[in-house]
């Protein structure tokens, strides 16, 4: 008899680690398609890095404007205009201006683009806990990486309840290491100019440029 139930109990949990898996994988669908919905994206972020070990314990802001393949990111007093074929990295404390190329179509390359469906593949995931953070519904998912050799223990992905637009990243790596990108405002189909991600040289005229290739 204490055989059959614990069968039965097995079977059970089972049961319902895959009825959750299903539920994470749809909700990641939704947010993906939800975000390929948009013609523009416009998101203001907030970055922090933390290892208590280390005592490390670091904060800044950004902003990201995307279309498509196309963006402009301005974060840790970076600026970095990708065209649709070139990379511009702009650096005004160097003066400094790097030009190389992009093939956005590799697999392998990481652009702002990606970062918002970068769960999609190379993931193992499962439903994790429901937050109220201000009025709103913040579901988790957890992420955890399939390759061995990936310096991070596990992704905390917050996902609003009622937008399924992506509320919070969490990182939190092997060496103890944590890091959270929350998004302070999510804005879609903005009006751009048609110039928006143009990289214009003439308004950098003392900096120096790397051309990469």
């Amino acid at each position: 008899m204490n055989k059959l139930l614990s069968i039965a109990l097995l079977l059970l949990v089972s049961f319902t680690s895959q009825a959750q898996d299903k539920k994470a994988k749809d909700l990641l669908d939704q947010v993906t398609s939800k975000i390929k919905s948009y013609n523009n994206i416009s998101i203001d972020f907030k970055y922090s890095l933390n290892n208590a070990k280390e005592n490390i314990n670091k904060e800044s802001k950004g902003n990201l404007l995307l279309e498509g393949n196309k963006y402009v990111l301005n974060f840790m007093g970076v600026t970095k205009i990708f065209d649709g074929k070139k990379s511009y990295t702009i650096v005004p404390e160097d003066e400094e201006i790097t030009i190389s190329s992009l093939n956005d179509s590799d697999e392998k390359a990481i652009t702002p683009a990606k970062m918002l469906t970068f769960f999609n593949s190379g993931y193992k995931f499962t439903w994790d806990i429901l937050q109220d953070v201000k009025g709103r519904k913040i579901q988790y998912i957890k992420l955890v990486p399939a390759s061995t050799k990936d310096q991070r223990k596990e992704i905390l992905l917050g996902i609003d309840s009622q937008t399924k637009n992506i509320y919070n990243v969490i990182e939190i790596g092997k060496n103890g290491t944590k890091t959270t990108l929350s998004v302070n405002s999510f804005k879609t189909n903005q009006p751009l100019s048609k110039n928006q991600f143009t990289f214009a040289a003439s308004k950098y005229p003392k900096y120096y440029i790397n051309k990469l290739d």
